[in-house]
């Protein structure tokens, strides 16, 4: 488990798998995730924190993504509102990165 605070992932797409849960696409722009990992779903000044049930990248599960990789990312206990395109996944103790769409 990575809890790398440094992570960071602009959502591009977001999908509802019944029966697994929510998932959020993207290209992690910056350091590393791995399933079990809590990230803050960030929109605007308000912040949710979840975690991340497990991730895909071209219909393969991996143990971990890092930077540059198109990743699927599951997020458990996550309603398919709580996410939408243009939010961003950061990591838990993230630092001063704020995104502006």
């Amino acid at each position: 488990m990575s809890n790398d605070p440094l992570f960071r992932m602009k959502v591009v797409d977001v999908f509802f798998i019944r029966g697994r849960g929510t998932v959020a696409v993207g290209q992690i722009e910056q350091g590393t995730l791995s399933p079990g990992d809590q990230v803050d779903i960030q929109r605007d000044a308000n912040t949710k924190r979840v975690v991340v049930a497990g991730l895909e990248m071209f219909h393969k599960t991996l143990d971990q993504a890092g930077t540059g990789d198109n990743v699927g990312v599951l997020l458990k206990d996550v309603g398919k509102d709580a996410v939408q395109r243009g939010d961003m996944l950061m990591g838990v103790g993230g630092g001063d990165f704020t995104w502006k769409p």
